[in-house]
């Protein structure tokens, strides 16, 4: 069973950073493509970033190219999402995505 927990939100002044956490179970993350996704209130959900399996190439939402890093740890089969120069438009609950599944969230808010 593919399970996915989201963790690392919070509250962050503009300017600031954050790094979210996904602990995956039940798969290999080194063998998905995994995604962050967010959806800010009010709107429909957004994708952000992607690492695919096996080598692990990266893509990025224009709204994260710059700022947002996607990594993976395989020996804690964990995904990171490393947010830098946090913005109020990136206020959201952040997902984590593989196989289907999404997890619960985690909220983030920038605010001053």
């Amino acid at each position: 069973e593919v399970q996915l927990v989201e963790s690392g939100g919070g509250l962050v002044q503009p300017g600031g950073s954050l790094r979210l956490s996904c602990a995956a179970s039940g798969f290999s993350i080194s063998r998905a493509a995994m995604n962050w996704v967010r959806q800010a209130p009010g709107k429909g959900l957004e994708w952000v970033s992607t690492i695919f399996s096996g080598g692990g190439t990266t893509i990025y939402a224009d709204s994260a190219k710059g700022r947002f890093t996607i990594s993976r740890d395989n020996a804690k089969n964990t995904l990171y999402l490393q947010m830098n120069s946090l913005k109020s438009e990136d206020t959201a609950v952040y997902y984590c995505e593989a196989w289907g599944e999404r997890g619960q969230g985690t909220q983030v808010t920038v605010s001053s």
